[in-house]
């Protein structure tokens, strides 16, 4: 299995689209995407100076149509796609919850309301880096900020007033070293707040559908596979944590031997080398890399067990039961209860939505399993879950 990863805010280069460009229907798409978003999007991506494409209103657009640019040159199916902050736009789009035009509307009012938001209050980011996890969350709380993004060990962004920042900067954690952000204000944030109320009033307006991937969470890691709850976590995660961590912990649960990170590449990929021992990883720069990344995608859905299989993904926290007399090679009906999730309050079901065979059990009777982990694998087709 293959993770393709879709970066954030503060990945972003001058001149990043100029080599798409040059691929035949580019700039028509581009064209396409600069009108939804009110912006001249071919000009930003080739010729703007990094300042001006540092700007949250330019940047979220800029960042999510370059992902959708490169992954319409892709053929997959059954993968895995998590994006980072804004990049859970990018990802969303290519699971099927949103459409790309939808992405683009999407990433621009979120772009454009997040920078009013940093306008109201002098606020900033930064980079902790090493140092105990839980002392640096604990440091970080103390001065009175947010670890608003967890990307995994040795890696937490911390968020708040630039007073606290300083504080956090001058004393900073035992055996880490604190790095301001070139950011305009401190995302995933309850400062925040006044553009999660906006971006309310512009998801309603939107139509999502449930995705057919896999599609990963900032908030908890879990695969998410209703579409209205895939646009209401996009809403709330402007004012919550991104925790990147746990996204990786699926990954690893979910045993993928590949990932791709979509451009402007580069920062998803570091993190996946010290997080992800043993898995390929491909930061796609440029259009010389989509031969590269198609072949990646291919050589996994060749050598990856039950390949005519879609992974189950748990519904929610608790302990997990199979079906009564369900085995391995049985026939599996539309609508057939797989297995169970039992938590303290309630039993949820995990169904086939139709007609196959159940592949593969990934999980025992009296596993204790987290929201969006694999249970089974089902032949050829999607598997949702209800409860």
């Amino acid at each position: 299995m293959i993770a393709i990863l879709a970066p954030g805010q503060g990945s972003q280069t001058p001149g990043m689209l100029a080599p798409w460009l040059e691929l035949d229907g580019v700039a028509e798409q581009l064209a396409s995407y600069s009108e939804l978003a009110g912006l001249d999007l071919a000009r930003l991506g080739t010729t703007a100076d990094a300042d001006e494409i540092q700007d949250s209103a330019v940047t979220q657009p800029l960042i999510v149509a370059a992902g959708l640019i490169a992954a319409s040159r892709l053929t997959f199916t059954g993968v895995v796609l998590a994006g980072h902050s804004v990049g859970e736009v990018t990802a969303a789009a290519l699971a099927g919850a949103l459409t790309p035009t939808e992405a683009v509307v999407f990433a621009a009012r979120r772009g454009a309301e997040m920078a009013v938001a940093c306008a109201e209050t002098p606020t900033s980011m930064v980079a902790v880096l090493g140092g105990n996890e839980q002392d640096v969350i604990a440091a970080v709380i103390q001065a009175g900020l947010t670890p608003a993004n967890r990307n995994g060990a040795g890696q937490i962004v911390a968020a708040g007033h630039v007073d606290d920042i300083a504080k956090l900067v001058e004393h900073p954690p035992a055996g880490a070293r604190v790095r301001p952000l070139k950011v305009a204000g401190a995302f995933h944030t309850q400062y925040m707040r006044s553009a999660e109320q906006r971006l309310r009033a512009i998801a309603a307006e939107l139509t999502p559908t449930d995705p057919p991937e896999i599609l990963l969470s900032n908030a908890d890691g879990a695969g998410v596979t209703d579409g209205r709850t895939v646009l209401a976590r996009l809403v709330a995660q402007v004012t919550r944590p991104v925790r990147w961590d746990l996204c990786l912990n699926t990954m690893r649960a979910l045993d993928i031997g590949a990932a791709i990170e979509l451009p402007p590449a580069k920062a998803l990929t570091g993190i996946a080398k010290r997080e992800l021992p043993g898995v390929e990883l491909l930061a796609m720069r440029g259009p010389d890399d989509l031969a590269k990344a198609q072949q990646l995608i291919d050589s996994q859905v060749d050598s990856a067990p039950g390949t005519d299989g879609t992974v189950v993904l748990t519904p929610g926290n608790g302990i997990f039961t199979r079906a009564h007399g369900l085995a391995e090679g049985v026939p599996v009906a539309g609508g057939t209860r797989i297995g169970t999730v039992r938590t303290d309050r309630d039993e949820l079901a995990i169904v086939a939505p139709a007609a196959g065979v159940l592949i593969e059990w990934l999980r025992s009777n009296g596993d204790i399993v987290g929201a969006g982990l694999p249970v089974a694998r089902v032949s050829a087709m999607s598997a949702r879950t209800e409860g």
